[in-house]
Formats: C-alpha cells, structure tokens, sequence
C-alpha cells in the first residue's frame, strides 16, 4: 500500500483453525491435493517472435512421473500441428512442466494442448508470439495485487474476454501469504474466499499449495488460457515489504529467511509461465523493448522506516531532518543491485541505439515522487486505532519535510531512483514505467534535474484495496488533494479496482485504467475509467 500505515496496526490477527474446515471455501477446493490429471488447465509466457513456454500441471494416478507432450497449431482443431516438446515432470516439481517450442512464426495466434501418457488432452489455451519488424500496433494488459480473500477477479475475466489483448503482464503480489483472517480480516473475506493452506505459508509444500489455490479460479484459468504471459514478483510471492536480507512479515520463529525466499521462488517458477532468468528483455518488433525487473529479492537495501524516527520519542521533526539529509541520500542504498542496475542500463541503451520507438520498464512498486497531503489528518476515520492516526501524522510531519510517504518503494531509495532517471534522460529513448504494488490507480510524469524522463503508469489492484479501506471522505477529495501535492502526479484514483490496458503504437503510447463494477460479487463488467497519452520523444503526457 503506498500509505505507509502499518498493515498489522489495521487488521486483526490470528487463523480460522479448525473451523476453515467447515466453510464453504474449504469444500470448493477439498480436492485440490487429490485431484489428478490435467489439475489446473494451461497457461503460456515468455513469448518471444519464434519461441513460447508453454506450462500445465499433470498429475497421474499413482502420482508418479509421467511424460507429456504438447502440441500447437494455427487453428483449433489442430489439423496441422506447427510445433511441439516433450518433458518429464513429477513431484519433485509438483508435477508442473513448462516445456519452450521453437521455430514459431512471429505475430501469430496459437492454439495450443498438452497430450497426457494415455492420449488424454488438456484444455486448449491460445497464445500469441511477438511481432518482429515493423508494427504498428501492440496492446497489453497489465495487472497487480490479486489477493484471493477480498474479491473476484473480475480484473481477470474481463481482459480474457477481450479478444484485442496481445499480451498479459502481471507486475506482482500474484499471492499473497498470510494466514485466513489476517489480510483480508474475517469480516472482510469475500463469498468465503479463503486460500489454502490455512496459515501463512512458510515452507516450499505452503508456498506450492497456495498457488494451487490460486491458480484453482476460473477467471485467472481463463486469463492464463487466452493470452500469454509474462510475470515478475513483487514482496506478497514471498513475504511483505521483502527485501535481500529479510521482509516485515518475517519473524525469527518462522525459520532462516533465506529459505524461505528459495521456497518462495522455486514455487514461483513450478507454478507460473516463466523461466528462471531473475530479469529479462523482450522485443516486440521495433515497436518496444519491455523489460523485466526484480525490484525485492535479488539484491533490494533494506528498506528505511519513518515509524522509529517519530515514534521512539524526542524531536521528530529534527530525527527526520536528520534522517532526510543522511541515510536517505545514500548512494549504497539499492533497489535492483549493481549487476542489474548495470544490465538494464546497457540493455535501454541498446534498445534506442537499434532504433526501437518505446521502451517500457515494468517495475514492482511505484517511482512517482509521493507526498502526504496535510490535510490527510482528518481523512482517518474517527474510530481508527491511535497507532493509525500516529502514523499518518508522522506522514505529513515528513511530507512537510520533503520525504515521500511510503519508503518502501523508490521513495525510500531516491539516489537509485536518479541512477535510473539519469541513464534514461542519457539514451535518448522514450521511457514508459509500469507499476504495481499500491493498489491505487496513479499517473505520473518522472522528471531529474528539472528535465522530463519518463512517464509512470501505475496500476490499481485486481482486488486488493486502496485508500478507501483506512479513510472516510469523498475519494474525489483524496485525489484531488494528492495531485495539488504532488508536482509529478498528474491523477490518481484511490478507490476503485481494475487493471491497465496500455496500447503502443510508433509514435504514440495511451494507457487506459479500466475499473470493474465490483469485486464482491462475480461480474466481469469494466469501464474506462481514465485514459493518458504521451507522445513518442517527449516523456511526458499530453
């Protein structure tokens, strides 16, 4: 959440025990462990013009080995099979296979299937190599903060009812780990939506089951199974507010945190369409370059906090100055480490050397300079717990002061944050930032040094909620009051659930917020809720 209010401090702790058992939930997905063969349908991602990793999870009776095939073709009914592989999966990897086909034609649909040991077959997904050459158009649909408790994922069904998205990217928080009765709250689980395992997954078999359970929705099955693609972790795939050396939600008692970061990742590369390398480059034509990123658990500094600088006691105000014209400003500090900060500066600067119109960064959290509004202090509502209200205070005491209200995103790492900015102004391309992680929809125009860089696009969550879960005015009020505040915010939305379809073409990029009708209940239903544009060399919005 990018206020920077303590998530413990704002919901109940505590499990569902024995009783999960008997909620409606439970029995929807009792036979999830038992279930066998073809377990949770098909997906594809890492797309390139000639190449697709195509994934499924096959699970035979004995719960052995088996060996499966796959097949693709141009159409449906597969009467020419274009390509195929074959792979031997079992439970050392819980049964998931992802097998790369090769020597695919660039821009073409796919339709492809997996052949289990006694010719049974799969559901049949569609997928869509990359454009090679000149293109003159490329759309993606773009996702973030899915948290099964609080709602459907109308998000979900409504891109894979479209049948104009090339491309789906998913910037993190694909899952998220807590235990029933925590994140979302009790009372706020949506139509008993409540993930297993029951407890915060810790271990390899918790990390693997709750993606099974996840991955057990319909929408996001048809998501997967429409259109391929491409995912990249933010914190809640692991732990939240992670980073290199260990995460807030990560106690002592929960066991050494680097095994349960390796646990973490190795369930997401089993249950997920993507290949083991931490970041990575893709070319659709000479369109655009998009990059992936690892913003947590590669190589992130240990995010600073602002809760010790006015709660311990003492002159908050001169222990965050102090902070402010120190540890903030240290250049040690990293988001992405030297080795990727290195690649991604090379891999840009080859982008626009090779010609190529656009080059989008998707990153994990935001990069907008941030601020809270002085008048957030009656935002809160008036039952909120005093640790709550302390911290927004503490909030608009270090906005007064120049500090970002949340520094567990860039706004806690401001000379990375400039290397990035700087390298970008330095290649002369054109820079679109995709972002996750807020839950709020934002748009922002990056600038350095007084010059224009880039412009960030950051999406609202699937489901999880934003502002409006702590606050009690008019939304409108909110966003108004942030965009006054902050010079590099041109609008936000603090309200509304959804995801962002970004359109590329040669000369133009626009990027749409589409917001669906609700998360309460099933209901694919969206509308375009806002729309910005920026034209290619400017690196601000029109």
């Amino acid at each position: 959440m990018t206020i920077r209010i303590d998530r413990r401090s704002l919901i109940l702790t505590g499990t569902l025990g024995m009783g999960a058992l008997a909620l409606p939930g439970f029995a929807r997905q009792a036979n999830i462990t038992a279930a066998r063969g073809f377990t949770h349908s098909v997906a594809s991602g890492e797309p390139g013009a000639t190449s697709m990793l195509l994934w499924t999870r096959y699970v035979p009776a004995d719960g052995a080995a088996a060996k499966l095939k796959v097949e693709l073709a141009e159409t449906p009914d597969f009467a020419r099979v274009a390509a195929g592989g074959e792979m031997v999966t079992g439970p050392w990897r819980d049964h998931t296979a992802k097998i790369t086909v090769t020597g695919l034609k660039p821009g073409t649909r796919y339709h492809y299937r997996f052949v289990a040991p006694d010719g049974g077959f799969s559901p049949v997904g569609r997928t869509r190599t990359l454009p090679q050459g000149d293109t003159p158009s490329f759309r993606a649909a773009v996702f973030s903060c899915s948290n099964y408790g609080f709602g459907f994922f109308n998000a979900y069904a409504h891109a894979a009812a479209r049948d104009d998205i090339d491309l789906a990217i998913h910037l993190g928080d694909y899952i998220y780990e807590y235990a029933p009765a925590n994140y979302p709250t009790a009372d706020q689980v949506v139509a008993n939506r409540v993930p297993q395992p029951f407890k915060e997954i810790v271990a390899l078999a918790d990390y693997r089951l709750r993606y099974a359970s996840y991955r057990a929705d319909p929408d996001l099955q048809a998501l997967h199974a429409a259109v391929p693609m491409i995912v990249q972790w933010d914190d809640h795939e692991a732990a939240n507010d992670s980073w290199e050396g260990g995460a807030q939600n990560h106690q002592g008692e929960e066991g050494v945190w680097n095994a349960r970061r390796a646990a973490a990742v190795q369930a997401f590369r089993e249950w997920l369409p993507v290949s083991d390398e931490p970041w990575k480059a893709y070319d659709i034509g000479t369109l655009a370059t998009l990059f992936r990123t690892d913003t947590r658990l590669a190589a992130r500094s240990k995010p600073p906090e602002l809760a010790p600088l006015f709660l311990k006691g003492g002159d908050p105000a001169a222990a965050l100055t102090a902070f402010r014209d120190g540890p903030w400003q240290d250049a040690s500090v990293t988001m992405m480490g030297t080795t990727q900060e290195a690649w991604l500066d090379a891999a840009m600067a080859a982008s626009v050397r090779a010609g190529t119109r656009w080059q989008v960064v998707g990153f994990g959290t935001i990069m907008g300079n941030t601020r809270a509004p002085e008048e957030a202090l009656g935002w809160i509502r008036a039952d909120a717990p005093a640790r709550t209200k302390a911290y927004v205070q503490g909030g608009v005491m270090a906005s007064k002061l120049g500090l970002p209200s949340n520094l567990d995103n860039w706004g806690g790492y401001p000379a990375a944050r400039a290397r990035f900015l700087k390298s970008a102004q330095a290649h002369g391309g054109s820079t679109i930032v995709i972002a996750g992680d807020s839950h709020n929809a934002w748009a922002y125009d990056l600038a350095q040094d007084g010059r224009p860089a880039a412009v960030e696009f950051a999406g609202q969550g699937v489901t999880s909620p934003g502002y409006e879960s702590a606050i009690g005015i008019d939304p409108k009020r909110v966003a108004a009051a942030m965009v006054a505040t902050n010079p590099e915010l041109k609008w936000c939305d603090t309200s509304r659930r959804g995801y962002m379809a970004l359109t590329l073409t040669p000369d133009r990029v626009s990027n749409e917020w589409l917001f669906v009708d609700t998360v309460t209940t099933r209901n694919p239903r969206a509308t375009v809720g806002h729309r910005a544009d920026v034209t290619r060399g400017r690196n601000v919005m029109a």
